[in-house]
């Protein structure tokens, strides 16, 4: 008998110094504190969008200070779109949602590479639409 689900990816061993410089690189953040701000900013907002055993999963794989932001958060009743999620990131921080876009795509860009391909899979199953394309990914859509 198969499992329902694939078990999370072992921690890769990330550091979060090592996690925001490549978001840094990633986001072309002049500086690390730069970086940090938007890692913790959207690590906040995810952690209010995800649930079950995708948030879980996806804790396990993050370095334990990202994993503390991502879990602070209570997740809303409602979940946002992709699009919904970067105008509320965007609302949140004073920015526009240009910024937010691009800020959102440059740390679930990293978030994605550190879950791995079966959880990520997973977790885009489990979110609205929008939010292939903000983990850098194409969003595949079904004909109805």
């Amino acid at each position: 008998m198969l499992p329902l689900r694939e078990p999370a990816s072992a921690p890769t061993g990330t550091t979060f110094h090592q996690m925001l410089e490549k978001i840094r690189y990633e986001g072309a953040y002049p500086t690390r504190e730069r970086a940090e701000e938007v890692t913790r900013a959207v690590l906040e907002a995810l952690g209010r969008q995800l649930t079950g055993d995708e948030r879980v999963d996806l804790a396990a794989c993050l370095p334990a200070e990202a994993a503390r932001l991502f879990t602070s958060q209570i997740p809303d009743t409602h979940q946002l779109t992709g699009w919904g999620f970067v105008k509320d990131l965007a609302a949140r921080t004073g920015g526009t949602p240009a910024t937010a876009r691009w800020d959102t795509g440059a740390v679930l860009t990293v978030v994605g590479h550190l879950a791995g391909r079966g959880l990520l899979d997973r977790i885009l199953t489990h979110l609205p639409c929008g939010y292939a394309l903000l983990f850098g990914r194409a969003e595949l859509v079904q004909a109805a």
